[in-house]
């Protein structure tokens, strides 16, 4: 039996993956598509509901995104967020307008709890919640049928409905968690307004998966890139539980990693593992370091860690014989950040915009491609992944090179792994690892003056970063205690050659990234 599907289509809003995100907490599978995406295409994948989302533009003007308006008479229900939402009353006759007053950040809204998409919310006695705002233009007229069932103080139309139809817009982000009961207005959405029963269970996920390459693969060899991630970790289990002695993982070791992770992957799963699959660790750290030399842009070196990556498989893939298959652990987020139809490419990740046009494998595998990262670690522990394994933080596939600013060289990686070591291990002792999604020691390309001892230091900056977050699409800053802050500074610079200043990145995501680069 087919999943429930819940399609979210993209104008290019910032918070595309995480409104699916929202969608799936809710046990309800969904999947983000680009507004190129043409009716007939969408009418194929049978979706229970269509949420829009937000966008940069101004859907009066001529270039924006638009989409034919022959959607609103399929009788699927739409939601439409923010951009989503004036697009749908721009296109069904509303008035469209630049607000008068632009709202951004949080919102005292009054809803109409009438409406199926406030049911059961907690509102205080005027009937209003704190939403998440971030628009300049508005609804200034709804379209007819349509009914006006929130609004703020400069925004009349926060949001409306037309329940015949099951059409439904906001003018907030219900995705955000900054909008408090926001995840119990998509719930009502795709169970009271879509019908969904909630079929998407990640316990089933592992067996179905397994059967399904067991079936795809057959008898033919298998090549997975392990990198010892969670990722790639869970992918290279779900292959051995598969297909067994017919999988081949080969460990590349760029050179990147953190210190003594290479030895740490061998030891999970070389031959001393329990993993039933064949193990190979490719040592190609001087290989990598002649392909970086001289390159400093961030989106280059990605691409050329990517396809050295790829072309080192090739190699393994000749030694060992015919190779049918490559499987590799790219995740949901790493295909939507490379890019999904027009939508801007925030970063190239090596597995997937990074790739190479000619690959020497009859077929790629992902079997994570639609999933979350903790979707991810779900899988992870029913498949038995020791947890130490299944709760590491995350590791970037181009390793230290994105975590090094500028050119990438063996001082360099020398000097973060053991900036990141000293930083992890000092976290560890203080406790302070609990409620961290992310947190990593990273290499400015900024040398200030500083005095040791009697003598004047002309030396590098290491940036520390630590970050909370439920989904690795929003993040903030983590308030690290001072003392533990000052110890890692005062052993970094002590016990590290070549840095003499210790920084702390304050910002969140958005406006920056989790990662450096």
């Amino acid at each position: 039996m087919e999943k429930e599907l819940v399609i979210v289509l993209d104008f290019g809003g910032q918070y595309n993956q995480l409104i699916a995100r929202r969608v799936r907490e809710c046990d309800v599978y969904c999947e983000v598509k680009p507004y190129t995406m043409s009716l007939d295409e969408l009418k194929s994948l049978n979706p229970k509901g269509i949420i829009f989302t937000g966008g940069p533009n101004s859907v009066y003007d001529d270039a924006s995104p638009k989409y034919d308006s022959a959607i609103y008479e399929l009788g699927i229900p739409i939601l439409g967020i923010c951009y989503g939402s004036q697009l749908m009353a721009y296109g069904l006759g509303g008035l469209v307008k630049t607000a008068p007053v632009s709202e951004y950040g949080h919102t005292e809204t009054i809803v109409d709890k009438s409406s199926v998409l406030f049911k059961g919310i907690n509102v205080s006695e005027n009937n209003s919640t704190v939403c998440w705002m971030s628009h300049t233009d508005y609804i200034a007229e709804v379209p007819k049928g349509f009914r006006p069932v929130a609004h703020t103080a400069n925004c009349p139309v926060a949001a409306m409905e037309c329940k015949e139809r099951k059409l439904y817009a906001v003018q907030f982000h219900p995705e955000v968690m900054h909008t408090r009961e926001g995840l119990k207005m998509l719930r009502n959405f795709v169970y009271d307004v879509c019908g969904c029963s909630g079929d998407w269970k990640m316990d089933s996920f592992a067996n179905a998966t397994i059967k399904q390459l067991r079936e795809k693969i057959g008898s033919g060899k298998v090549l997975c890139a392990l990198s010892g991630g969670v990722d790639s970790s869970v992918a290279a289990v779900l292959l051995s539980k598969a297909v067994g002695k017919q999988l081949t993982c080969v460990f590349v070791d760029h050179g990147l990693l953190r210190k003594n992770e290479g030895d740490e992957v061998e030891q999970v799963f070389g031959p001393n593992g329990n993993y039933e699959l064949n193990f190979i660790r490719v040592n190609a750290q001087e290989r990598y370091y002649k392909k970086l030399a001289g390159v400093t842009e961030p989106e280059k070196k990605r691409k050329i860690i990517g396809e050295e990556f790829i072309r080192v498989f090739e190699e393994e893939a000749k030694k060992i014989g015919s190779v049918d298959f490559l499987v590799q652990g790219t995740i949901y987020p790493d295909v939507i950040e490379s890019g999904l139809g027009d939508s801007a490419v925030i970063k190239s990740h090596h597995n997937v915009g990074g790739l190479p046009s000619v690959v020497d494998f009859k077929e790629i595998i992902e079997p994570l491609r639609m999933l979350f990262k903790d979707e991810v670690r779900k899988v992870g522990r029913e498949l038995g992944i020791p947890d130490y394994l299944v709760d590491r933080q995350p590791f970037p596939g181009p390793g230290l090179g994105i975590r090094i600013i500028g050119e990438v060289t063996p001082e360099k990686v020398r000097i973060v792994q053991e900036a990141d070591y000293i930083y992890r291990e000092e976290i560890a002792k203080a406790g302070a690892d609990k409620g961290l999604g992310q947190y990593y020691a990273a290499l400015t390309n900024m040398r200030s003056v500083g005095v040791m001892g009697d003598f004047r230091t002309y030396d590098y900056a290491v940036a520390l970063r630590a970050v909370c977050t439920s989904d690795f699409m929003t993040a903030e800053a983590a308030e690290l205690p001072w003392e533990v802050l000052s110890k890692v500074t005062n052993r970094i610079v002590n016990e590290v050659k070549g840095v003499n200043r210790v920084l702390y990145d304050c910002t969140g995501k958005p406006p920056a990234t989790i990662e450096f680069e």
